[in-house]
């Protein structure tokens, strides 16, 4: 019988800490091919989180870590280090400049895809390029199927690239919905599953420490944590359910309630019970959302992965209760880690200079283009990118080398800035001892208008947002966990550098299929069995 906790009860055990005990023994020895692979990424999951929370993880996290085989120095080797691209690179084998999808603002958002039932704006994958490991499992069997679920978009959506599988994801209205690209109804199971109304039931419910006090190193009360609002324990989901249902990606429940929806697809779609290879991409945020607004050295975020832990403990048994587990491959990676709040960091004085603004060097370069009889729109910047539309430069005169060129030696000039990079200088540069160079070659693809990029010294974050932020090419965004886990692997730690784009083709190998084009990865064989 199935041990999940669905819905409500289980996320109300989660509060009470009576999630059941996760046997620590490792899966039986190998016989077949698998026949079912669940990749897991928790979104802002840094890797350092492991040793630092050390023996207070023991559930799945700890189970993962402690009998897998687990990278040490892996990352998401590119450069603009946010959702959509991690996503996207996850099951593809593949950096951004080859799977296309650079930003989370050209991500998946979609009107000609409307969500069914509303709820959010139209998603779909038309901006990825290429093809994932799901594809290359179909193409040598039809009838492999495949599972996404997240609390984002992106998250459900760029795993599985184009493949119109089953992809499902949390709207503002507490349901999980998906997209007309992939259906024009929603299936009876996933219905109901959105009648159980756990986000609304859950209203008023408060957010406490999992572990006494005296387990948390972190203090409670520092005031840079979400916003200067709402930053100490006890956290408490609004009482008004509709507005309890807007607020619920907050909490750590959300992780909670994307592992039901997971399990019990898994479940209705029968994934796993052969012959064929299927495939279940869980996307887990609460990570993100928690390290967002109280960041990575706080309570929350410790507080946020032991009870991810414990969930995973109980979704690894739910799972292997019925599922061989001789048969089943679990990899686990994260789409990038998370710079420390500045005042944290260097204290609220210094942090003032650890914030960094480009307005003068924007503002000198809209007004150049203006001068030059250009429209001003002809060339701006976002992500530390100045995008051009060359066309339009060409057309009043302007010379997109020199604009480069006065561009990247205003912005070096801004306080904070490490340096200010042409995108056609890059290619000449030492790609294996600067990993800088390195990830912005990663990042870009040669048909996107972008002709400078800029980078920020260590520990600074763009603009005075409340937030934590990630998204630089320094290793503390880019430093992510790599692990799988099964009995086609030989459990240890590797400490070789690895990129997260080396799991799909390792997974591949594993599975026994071929990957339908090049691929920026390569096999982890140390690893196999």
């Amino acid at each position: 019988m199935n041990r999940r906790i669905a819905g409500l009860p289980g996320l109300l055990a989660v509060l009470a800490g009576a999630l059941p005990a996760t046997a620590q023994s490792a899966p039986a020895a190998p016989r077949e091919t698998p026949t079912l692979v669940v990749f897991l990424t928790v979104d802002q999951l840094r890797a350092d989180y492991f040793e630092k929370y050390g023996s207070q993880l023991q559930g799945g996290l700890a189970r993962l870590y402690r009998g897998g085989a687990v990278f040490t120095d892996a990352h998401q080797d590119h450069a603009n280090t946010e959702t959509a691209p991690g996503h996207a690179s996850t099951m593809s084998g593949r950096h951004p400049r080859s799977t296309g999808i650079v930003q989370n603002a050209a991500g998946v958002q979609d009107p000609q895809a409307p969500l069914i039932g509303g709820g959010g704006p139209g998603a779909s994958p038309f901006r990825f390029r290429g093809t994932v490991l799901t594809d290359w499992l179909r193409y040598r069997d039809p009838r492999a199927r495949a599972l996404s679920v997240s609390r984002k978009d992106r998250g459900a959506i760029l795993p599985l690239g184009r493949a119109k599988q089953e992809v499902y994801w949390y709207t503002a209205d507490g349901r999980f919905t998906t997209s007309r690209y992939y259906a024009d109804t929603l299936p009876t199971w996933v219905n109901r599953f959105n009648d159980r109304r756990v986000p609304q039931r859950m209203a008023g419910q408060a957010w406490t420490l999992l572990l006494p006090e005296s387990a948390y190193p972190e203090p409670d009360s520092v005031p840079v944590e979400s916003g200067g609002r709402d930053f100490l324990f006890p956290h408490v989901l609004p009482a008004e359910p509709a507005e309890a249902a807007r607020r619920f990606p907050e909490y750590p429940w959300m992780d909670q309630l994307t592992l039901d929806i997971a399990l019990e697809g898994l479940d209705e779609l029968k994934l796993g019970t052969g012959p064929q290879t299927d495939v279940l991409a869980v996307s887990l945020s609460a990570t993100d959302a928690v390290g967002h607004r109280y960041g990575p050295d706080s309570r929350e975020i410790r507080d946020q992965v032991l009870r991810l832990d414990r969930m995973l403990g109980a979704f690894m048994d739910s799972l292997y209760s019925v599922r061989d587990s001789s048969r089943v491959v679990i990899a686990l990676t994260s789409d990038h880690g998370v710079t420390p709040f500045p005042e944290v960091a260097f204290g609220a004085e210094a942090a003032r200079g650890y914030h960094v603004r480009l307005d003068s060097v924007t503002a000198q370069l809209r007004r150049g283009l203006v001068a030059a009889g250009a429209d001003s729109a002809a060339a701006y910047v976002d992500d530390g990118l100045l995008f051009v539309d060359r066309a339009a430069l060409a057309r009043a005169g302007v010379s997109v080398d020199s604009l480069s060129r006065a561009f990247a030696a205003a912005a070096r000039r801004v306080p904070g800035v490490l340096r200010a990079d042409r995108v056609r200088d890059l290619a000449k540069g030492d790609t294996v001892n600067d990993a800088i160079t390195r990830r912005w070659l990663h990042m870009l693809p040669p048909d996107l208008p972008v002709e400078v990029a800029v980078t920020l010294r260590p520990g600074h974050v763009w603009g005075t947002a409340s937030y934590a932020q990630h998204g630089s090419p320094e290793n503390v965004d880019t430093h992510v966990p790599v692990i799988f886990y099964g009995p086609h692997f030989k459990p240890g730690k590797y400490g070789r550098f690895t990129r997260v784009v080396d799991m799909a083709p390792t997974l591949a190998a594993v599975l026994d299929v071929q990957p339908a084009e090049r691929l920026d990865g390569r096999v982890l064989r140390e690893a196999l069995r």
